[in-house]
């Protein structure tokens, strides 16, 4: 079971990166959806209609695949706060 501070700090990762209006990189945003859609348990096909985005972001999934449900909340807290907030 994922403690609640972990969870909290996961949603208001999220929450921060849905109100971001700068633009980020691609591979960072990769990162961030792989993570999210790991940490969410939604193992749906990418919903781009554009093929291109859609191998990357599997690709991107691909990659993540061996990290459970917690660990992808880590990483996507660690990832908003050192590359994003700079903190």
């Amino acid at each position: 079971m994922i403690d609640e501070g972990l969870h909290k700090k996961f949603r208001e990762a999220v929450d921060y990166i849905s109100s971001y209006t700068k633009p980020l990189p691609a591979d960072l945003l990769l990162k961030l959806y792989a993570y999210y859609k790991i940490a969410n348990k939604n193992y749906n096909n990418p919903g781009s209609k554009t093929p291109l985005i859609n191998a990357f972001k599997a690709n991107a999934l691909i990659q993540a695949q061996n990290i459970s449900m917690e660990e992808a909340m880590k990483s996507y807290v660690e990832l908003v706060n050192k590359e994003i907030k700079g903190s």
